[in-house]
């Protein structure tokens, strides 16, 4: 289909538009509303796609058709694929690896290295039970060949975090903790402007009437998922598949009841924390991190299997995204508890700051 013909059909296609939503009762615009832009798009991209596929050399006139005219080449529709050119074995490993990372902090790793070292020596009144059976396949096949060295390296490399030094020509990804915290403060905002747009504007229709950012939450999981995806190749999913099973794995072995009973523990938490205050030096927010872990993993799942569609109805993302929003507050409150985010200077601040927008000056924020 020419350039001039594909020109004419948008302009029809706008005043057709028009008409046909005029018609409509309002109840039922949005209906159809998408509906509409979808078969817009389809008829762009079929009117590229057609017969006219020599456009290119017909442009240059070498076409069978000789020089042609501007106005009688085909329409040049370029298909827009950036956004969904991730791996998604890479965006969930990245996930699992945040939720390992949290462990990692809990010192939940050195925790069974002490607790290794100590049925080694002969200083845990253990001998015969599930947990010094445990302990001793632990010791006698090693299963974790990642050490933490390999560890610390992954964390640098996916998510920036640790003084591990990143390996010569590997990818860093620099802004992850600002993209996430991001995300987070935008999911947040997104919906306390909604509570409050649902009060002051009421109505009849109040639930189809949303108020907030769609579009800041798109941007900000677009940009961390793509950020994610350049970073994490090459043993970032091994990694975080074996690790991820001895994580597993000995969680379950801190739950042990002769282990529990040799620390005179309740739950493996206890364990957790006795051995930390007693060996490591001090226990490492476990309530934090736990929230932060599971929260974190969650969100970082959600932006791996969403696309993100720019044209997404309202009503749809609101429902979408709506069990994110709990997540993104709890991790939120976890993380304002910790070292590092308490320094955090609220939601709306934080989404100034991440989006770029400066603060009017003596403004109360």
């Amino acid at each position: 289909m020419s350039f001039n013909t594909t020109e004419t059909i948008q302009r029809l296609w706008e005043s057709f538009l028009r008409e046909q939503l005029a018609a409509l009762p309002p109840e039922e615009r949005q209906q159809y509303e998408q509906q509409f832009e979808d078969r817009f798009g389809d008829l762009l991209k079929k009117a590229a796609n057609g017969e006219e596929r020599d456009a290119f050399l017909d442009l240059i006139g070498f076409g069978g058709k000789g020089p042609v005219e501007f106005g009688d080449l085909s329409y040049p529709y370029i298909q827009p694929d950036f956004d969904d050119s991730v791996v998604p074995s890479q965006l969930h490993a990245a996930a699992e690896l945040y939720y390992i990372y949290q462990h990692e902090r809990m010192k939940i790793f050195q925790v069974v290295d002490v607790l290794l070292r100590l049925f080694r020596l002969g200083r845990m009144r253990i001998q015969r039970g599930p947990g010094a059976r445990g302990l001793y396949l632990l010791e006698k096949w090693k299963p974790l060949r990642y050490t933490q060295r390999d560890r610390m390296i992954a964390y640098r490399r996916a998510f920036n975090y640790g003084t591990a030094q990143a390996p010569a020509g590997a990818i860093v990804n620099q802004n992850f903790h600002r993209q996430l915290v991001g995300f987070m403060v935008a999911v947040s905002q997104y919906f306390r402007d909604l509570l409050i747009g649902e009060v002051i504007r009421g109505g009849q229709l109040i639930e189809q009437r949303p108020f907030g950012s769609v579009a800041t939450v798109q941007r900000i999981g677009l940009d961390l998922r793509y950020a994610l995806d350049r970073c994490t190749y090459g043993n970032i999913f091994s990694l975080t598949m074996e690790t991820g099973h001895y994580l597993k794995s000995v969680l379950q072995l801190l739950d042990a009841p002769d282990i529990k009973k040799a620390f005179d523990a309740n739950t493996k938490w206890d364990v957790v924390e006795i051995v930390s205050n007693r060996y490591l030096g001090g226990i490492a927010e476990p309530s934090q991190r736990a929230k932060m872990a599971e929260s974190g993993r969650r969100i970082l799942q959600f932006i791996a299997d969403n696309d993100f569609k720019t044209a997404i109805d309202p009503i749809l993302f609101q429902s979408t995204i709506r069990p994110m929003g709990a997540h993104a507050e709890a991790w939120i409150a976890a993380y304002r508890m910790t070292p590092e985010g308490r320094g955090f200077s609220g939601v709306t601040p934080a989404l100034r700051n991440v989006l770029g927008v400066q603060a009017a000056a003596g403004a109360v924020v």
